[in-house]
């Protein structure tokens, strides 16, 4: 993958980072829930401009290690470095300053709030410079899901689910992540919705977002992804391509429903 991140809409197009190495590295990182261990020293990295994948079936870990990413829950053990920064011990807003943003399972839309008010809300830790940014970035996340311009007045909790889906990572967009972590964003989704999110995730990621996606829809998510880790009661048991975990006999049968 490059090494140099492409500038997004409304941020600066002068000098773009150019640190080098993974944009986001995990080591060893443990999680307890009181005494029941719940990730076993989950090990990753994430390089710049990539999709990444965390697979696994319900129970696996897979959002636990979103919100240990997200700083919501407190390591045991294990560190987690974002572009190059040693960021472990962060609280949740530090971490989204910097540019790691996560679109939680569940959505969390502001039922009360309006379309135009959630988004808003995306801007409250990462604020524009100037007006003519927060226009071009809100330009940006209705180009990509037309929907939420036309419901820009509608208040969020009268949506649909897929819609609320589209407000959710419209939401995060407008934070301007430089790693956008998405938490299950087919969950409850009807098949065509699904296709249709999955197509805008990747044009997210084809226009310069680093995403690191957690899904349970192993297809959709392997037949877009650059690489994926395997996530089993808490432990990486395989990582690889899509491509490759797409071929493998094993994740066909515990992930695809074949053989």
């Amino acid at each position: 993958m490059p090494s140099h991140r492409k500038p997004e809409p409304g941020e600066s197009t002068g000098t773009v980072a150019t640190a080098e190495g993974p944009l986001l590295e995990v080591t060893d990182v443990a999680v307890n829930y009181g005494r029941i261990q719940a990730l076993h020293g989950v090990s990753l990295r994430v390089e710049r401009g990539e999709l990444v994948t965390l697979l696994g079936a319900n129970g696996a870990g897979k959002s636990t290690t979103m919100r240990a990413l997200s700083g919501l829950l407190p390591l045991t053990r294990g560190k987690i470095v974002f572009d190059g920064e040693d960021i472990t011990h962060l609280k949740a807003h530090e971490r989204v300053k910097r540019g790691m943003v996560q679109a939680p399972e569940g959505r969390g839309v502001f039922p009360g709030m309006t379309v135009q008010e959630n988004l808003d809300m995306g801007c409250y830790a990462r604020k524009f410079d100037t007006k003519a940014a927060y226009q071009e970035r809100l330009g940006w996340v209705f180009e990509l899901f037309p929907r939420l311009e036309e419901r820009r007045t509608q208040v969020g909790g009268t949506m649909s689910g897929g819609e609320q889906q589209m407000l959710a990572i419209g939401r995060s967009l407008m934070s301007r992540p430089r790693l956008l972590m998405l938490d299950e964003p087919s969950m409850g989704l009807a098949p065509m919705v699904i296709q249709q999110i999955f197509r805008i995730i990747a044009e997210i990621n084809a226009q310069g977002t680093t995403i690191l996606l957690v899904e349970q829809n192993a297809q959709q998510a392997l037949t877009r992804t650059d690489r994926a880790y395997i996530l089993e009661t808490g432990e990486v048991t395989k990582t690889g391509t899509g491509k490759a975990l797409l071929a493998d006999p094993a994740i066909k049968h515990a992930y695809l429903g074949v053989g």
